[in-house]
């Protein structure tokens, strides 16, 4: 995992961001730290927002301990929506740059996460389009199709007769999430962000800079595509 390997996570740019304002002394321990930063000191680990005001003071623990923190789902999301392993890397290492940047300018308006998922996603979307990836695309093939009486014409899978039939939770795992792939980008990333990475309607309309409703709408047409595309496996 890219958290693992803290050097090519944190891009050095976010290193000339962030100057210690007291010099290096070493503590009882003999830990290296910048004057009264807490975090080596501290036996249970800080969460990210506890660790906002020794970041912006220079601490330099403090920003590996964030970083370490939040790359995993912050990798986890942009491989989701760019889909290349690599293209996620670059994009969590700018996100990164873009969150140190902007960090003296959140205020908790939102929820620590809720902000740092916006700079994300955005970045991921701004690689999209910048590659041309990003299409605004319809759904009508996918959707379902309904009789004249309004009542949903259902697809007769074959049915499974024995427990030894039943797909193991790994391969439906991967069966979703390659039919999730299939979806146009609008609905796909709608999708991801509410049913895979568990986030509320009004964090992902916030997220998307959408509308609740646009994004509940959204969300139902994607699911109902997605049904769709599974019917035969499901």
């Amino acid at each position: 995992m890219l958290a693992d390997h803290f050097d090519a996570v944190i891009p050095r740019e976010v290193t000339k961001l962030l100057k210690p304002r007291w010099g290096h002394a070493r503590d009882a321990e003999g830990i290296i730290c910048c004057g009264p930063c807490t975090v080596t000191r501290n036996k249970n680990p800080l969460s990210s927002d506890a660790l906002i005001p020794e970041i912006l003071g220079g601490c330099p623990q403090a920003t590996e301990t964030f970083v370490r923190q939040e790359t995993g789902w912050m990798l986890a999301t942009c491989r989701r929506i760019l889909r290349d392993e690599a293209l996620a890397q670059d994009c969590v290492q700018n996100a990164f740059v873009n969150i140190f940047k902007n960090l003296s300018g959140f205020k908790g308006a939102s929820k620590l996460k809720t902000w740092m998922y916006r700079i994300v996603v955005n970045q991921a979307l701004m690689e999209m389009r910048r590659r041309r990836r990003l299409h605004e695309e319809s759904l009508d093939g996918l959707m379902p199709e309904f009789h004249f009486d309004g009542c949903r014409v259902e697809t007769l899978g074959t049915p499974i007769k024995n427990p030894e039939d039943m797909l193991d939770r790994k391969k439906m795992d991967a069966l979703v999430l390659a039919a999730i792939d299939r979806l146009p980008d609008n609905y796909r990333i709608v999708l991801l962000l509410r049913d895979i990475q568990e986030l509320t309607t009004a964090e992902t309309a916030e997220i998307l800079n959408l509308n609740e409703g646009n994004v509940k709408v959204t969300l139902h047409r994607a699911r109902a595509a997605l049904k769709k595309l599974l019917e035969d496996v499901l």
